[in-house]
């Protein structure tokens, strides 16, 4: 195989996937998108899926391994006190 074109399609099958969350396809899907015969899209998946990228789902779908999968980390709170600052250390008299 032509291990630039190799490259090529495995940059744009996961430039589709980045710019489209929650993508789902089938390979014969990932063949039409990326006009590919099925050796090089075996080939290609086979790699996305073995980089942790993509994910083989029971259904036959493709899909990226971070969407839905694990939740994004919530930003942190901050917790407001009762106490004023500067007052903290001081005791009611």
């Amino acid at each position: 195989m032509n291990t630039f074109l190799d490259q090529r399609v495995l940059e744009r099958l996961r430039a589709e996937y980045l710019e489209m969350p929650g993508l789902k396809l089938r390979m014969e899907q990932v063949q039409r998108l990326c006009g590919i015969e099925q050796t090089m899209c075996t080939f290609v998946l086979d790699a996305l899926v073995k980089t942790n990228f993509l994910c083989l789902k029971s259904d036959g779908t493709y899909v990226r391994l971070t969407d839905g999968s694990s939740p994004r980390p919530r930003p942190a709170k901050a917790v407001a006190t009762s106490t004023p600052i500067g007052m903290a250390g001081r005791r009611a008299s």
